[in-house]
This record gives structure tokens, sequence and C-alpha cells, in this order.
């Protein structure tokens, strides 16, 4: 049953001439100053959040994006400074992108954060998918093996950074410490300086694939699914909770999962369709390149896959999957149920902000929302 609601930011500028026959999406190029406004809107819109009783907003974690679409270098900087002009929000990292990371100095990061704020910074780890960046910090993404080998060490050393008094790590990829001297004595381990406050550390994962899946339950990582139709979320959810099963964590359907969704409220669906449409398809002309349409076709095909569509996704396509949900509230309400009715340990629900729509136009929808969306959950 859904308990909390959250959204999702990932840093997008206030896009102008957005659509599908608007600016190309490589085209795009902004100012500093400009690249630097998201900071504010997160600030904003956190602000909002947390007078109308969101429980977490969450952001991603990109780089070198002069084109305006993801503008956050550092997520655990960003929620510190965000939970200092906010009281109670939680604030999500979707995803800190460890490749690009020491662990140790993600680890260090996070515990000061969890401490000064006594736990409002959430955890949340990816591999990363963009080779301009990940690339350009000198770790691997194209090759998937290689990028899932080290990512699976650093989480190793992060978690020993997290969970033991003194640890010591030898890697394909880190020795910590090093077989150095200091100080008329020979190492043999090292502290993490602080540790969080908080342990274990609640820990979330995007689910990419089968093998991510089988690793977040192996490492009892929670679980997060956006803009997916509903064949594949309904794969991912059972997958998931299998998988938590095998490695002796029973959970109900959609336990530890947060489900997220576009969605925009309007008197009527045209109107609401009509409002959106242009930030929707702004959306997939920057991410479906990265493979990003998580949609299932009639005989349960993945789009992109062969036999099933490939071309980007419309509104219209996204609502009959269900990953989008437009129009009264009403109507938002009865969608959203229809899901939640399959998985009895939902408890979190995240509105995905369409790229492309204005900021002053998101917080009226999340005003809107938190009036005559939440209560209908709230109220059972």
């Amino acid at each position: 049953m859904i308990k909390r609601f959250h959204a999702l930011y990932v840093g997008q500028v206030e896009l102008e001439n957005i659509g599908l026959h608007g600016t190309p999406a490589d085209a795009r190029r902004y100012s500093n100053e400009r690249l630097s406004e998201p900071l504010f809107a997160a600030r904003d819109v956190a602000q909002l959040m947390d007078e109308l009783g969101y429980y977490a907003l969450w952001t991603a974690e990109h780089h070198f994006q002069r084109e305006g679409y993801e503008c956050f270098p550092n997520l655990v900087q960003l929620s510190l400074w965000l939970a200092t002009q906010t009281t109670r929000l939680k604030l999500g990292c979707a995803f800190n992108v460890v490749p690009m990371w020491h662990p140790i100095r993600l680890a260090e990061d996070y515990a000061m954060a969890d401490i000064v704020t006594d736990g409002r910074v959430i955890m949340g780890v990816g591999r990363g998918y963009h080779s301009r960046e990940v690339e350009s910090f000198g770790a691997p993404v194209i090759d998937q093996a290689a990028n899932r080998e080290l990512f699976e060490e650093q989480i190793d050393l992060l978690l020993k950074c997290f969970n033991e008094e003194a640890f010591t790590h030898q890697g394909k990829r880190y020795d910590c410490p090093p077989a150095v001297e200091y100080r008329g004595y020979q190492l043999t381990d090292i502290t993490c300086v602080p540790r969080p406050k908080h342990l274990p550390v609640e820990i979330w994962m995007p689910i990419a694939s089968s093998k991510s899946i089988d690793y977040m339950a192996s490492k009892n990582f929670k679980a997060m699914v956006t803009l997916n139709g509903e064949k594949i979320l309904d794969d991912v959810v059972k997958a998931y909770r299998d998988a938590c099963a095998k490695y002796g964590r029973p959970k109900q359907l959609g336990e530890d999962m947060i489900w997220g969704a576009g969605l925009y409220l309007a008197d009527t669906p045209e109107e609401a369709k009509r409002r959106v449409e242009p930030s929707h398809d702004e959306r997939y002309k920057w991410f479906a390149p990265f493979g990003f349409v998580r949609y299932a076709d009639a005989q349960g095909r993945t789009w992109g896959t062969p036999g099933a569509p490939a071309r980007a996704p419309t509104l219209a396509d996204g609502i009959q999957q269900k990953a989008w949900f437009c129009g009264p509230p009403s109507l938002v309400v009865e969608g959203i149920k229809s899901i939640e009715a399959k998985y009895p340990g939902l408890e979190d629900f995240m509105i995905h902000w369409a790229e492309g729509l204005p900021a002053r136009e998101f917080q009226e929808q999340l005003r809107w929302f938190a009036r005559d969306v939440m209560p209908e959950f709230q109220k059972r």
C-alpha cells in the first residue's frame, strides 16, 4: 500500500523550443549561468515538497552536459545544501555513479552528510551509462563486463568503509591500505573517518537488467524502477522478489521498491495530454538513444529488440503502457491504484519531472497532486 510520495528531478535547465520538432537535443548549448539554474530550481522544489508533505526529492549525477538536460555533478554535496534549505524532506541520490568516484571518497562524503543531516540523505549507487562521462573519468562503460567488474569491487570497498571499524582490501583495482610504512610501523588496516551514523546504510539501485537484480538482492539493496511499461514493471517486480528470496530475504511483491511514473494533472485527459506532450517528447529525444524505452509490445517483447518497435515512444504509448497518467485527479488516482493493487508490498511512488516542463508549472503540479491525489492514499 503506497504510503510515501517522492519526486525525481534530473537537473534540466528550463528548456525552450521543446518537443518532437523543436531544437535537436545535441544542438542545445547554454551559458554557465543557465547551467547553474537547476541548483536553485532544486532548492525551490525541495522547499515546496517539504511544505506539502512529500517524503523525498531524488536527483541524478551527470557531467559535461552542455546540452542542459542533467546538470548535477555531485549529489551528496547538492543534498547536503538542500538539507539546510528544508526541515524534514529526505534527499535521495539517484544515483551516485560509482565508477566516476573513488569509493572511499564517496563513503566519507556520504558519512559526513548522514551525520550532519541526521539521516536525511539517501544513498543510491549506479554503474553509469554515458560514455562521455564515465570514460572521461578513466573508467570503462563501453566494455560492460569491465564496468560491472569495477563497480562490484568498488561496492565491496564502499561497504567495508561503512560497516567495519577497520578494514583491508586487496583487489584488482584497489589496495587499501597499500604496503607502506607509516609513523614507524607497517600499515595493516585503515578506518573510514567518520563512518555513517545510521547503519546499515540504506542503499538504492536502479533496475537495469536481470544481472543487476540478482546483484542487488545479494547485497540487500533496494530497487527503483521508473517509467516502465506495465508488463516490464511486472517482470522486474517479480524478479526482484524472487532474487531476494534466493538470498534468504523474503519480501512481498513491491517491497523495498520505488515505482516512478510520469503524470500531468488537468481538468480533462485531452488538456493534460496537450500540455505535457512536448515535454514528454523532449525527454525521449534525449533518452531514447540510450535505450531508455522500457516498454513491451503485445507479444511481450521489449521495445528495441527484434520484432518489437524501435522508434521513440509517443505519449499515447506511455499512457497505454501505464507509464504515464494524464487527466483529472480521479483518473490519476485510479491509474496509480490499478498498479498498486498488484503489489501488496509497494509503499513508495515517485513523480517524474518531465524534461521541458517549466519549474513553475511542475510546482503547480506538485501542489495539485498533494491536494487531490495524496489524500486518497493517506486516508486509508
